[in-house]
């Protein structure tokens, strides 16, 4: 499962909240602030530019808090913890349906909502490989990956996040296992589409183009020989 920075943002009740637009534009600008502050912090040598970049880094945690109610301090010990040169978070996907085009899906140990088990690529690992680890650990299920669905980027934004993410979606198949809740989920429960009650981030738009290619598959003719 993915780890989550992002809170719903926090007004007072006299205040005025900026219109969504807005805010997910703010929230790319602290991105990128935040991104050059770590960079400059991983090479800059020079204890005064390393003083700027760590201002930079406390600016932009600290802006960010403010918006979402998270602590400065926390964000900023979050977004220092990767090393090396900053790039995109690469996560992985799985959908899986039964017979009837349900979806399995896990209700969100943080409360998020409903999504596709997924987490982060680790390294060494191929998108696929990790699409196959994340559901037998969040799911206790053995699949395959049948084709791929896509590569979707998750900018930053109120509901997804301080951070530009990349999410690889798999379109798999149950080979095995039995189904066992993990401690990151409060529930493993498959879901007609429509249905869902509260979808995590993009998650639906990941289930509705892999229910498309799902349904595509199951209506080509068989071949005989």
């Amino acid at each position: 499962m993915y780890d989550r920075l992002d809170q719903a943002p926090h007004t007072s009740s006299g205040a005025c909240a900026p219109r969504r637009g807005t805010r997910m534009n703010i929230l790319g600008l602290l991105d990128g602030i935040g991104t050059i502050a770590r960079n400059g912090l991983h090479y800059a040598e020079n204890p005064f530019d390393r003083e700027r970049y760590q201002q930079l880094l406390q600016l932009a945690a600290g802006s960010y808090g403010s918006l979402t109610g998270e602590s400065a301090e926390h964000l900023s010990e979050r977004l220092m913890r990767e090393m090396g040169h900053v790039t995109p978070k690469v996560g992985a996907d799985a959908a899986i349906f039964g017979h009837e085009g349900k979806i399995l899906l896990m209700d969100r140990s943080d409360g998020t909502g409903w999504c596709l088990p997924c987490g982060w690529v680790e390294p060494n690992e191929k998108p696929a490989e990790a699409a196959v680890r994340e559901v037998r650990e969040e799911t206790g299920l053995d699949v395959r990956v049948v084709r791929l669905v896509g590569v979707f980027t998750r900018q930053p934004g109120a509901d997804t996040g301080p951070f530009t993410a990349v999410a690889i979606v798999h379109l798999c198949e149950r080979t095995g296992g039995e189904l066992t809740l993990s401690h990151e989920g409060r529930a493993l429960e498959y879901w007609s589409i429509d249905q869902v009650p509260t979808w995590h981030g993009g998650h639906e738009r990941f289930a509705r183009i892999a229910h498309d290619m799902w349904r595509s598959d199951r209506l080509l003719p068989a071949i005989s020989d």
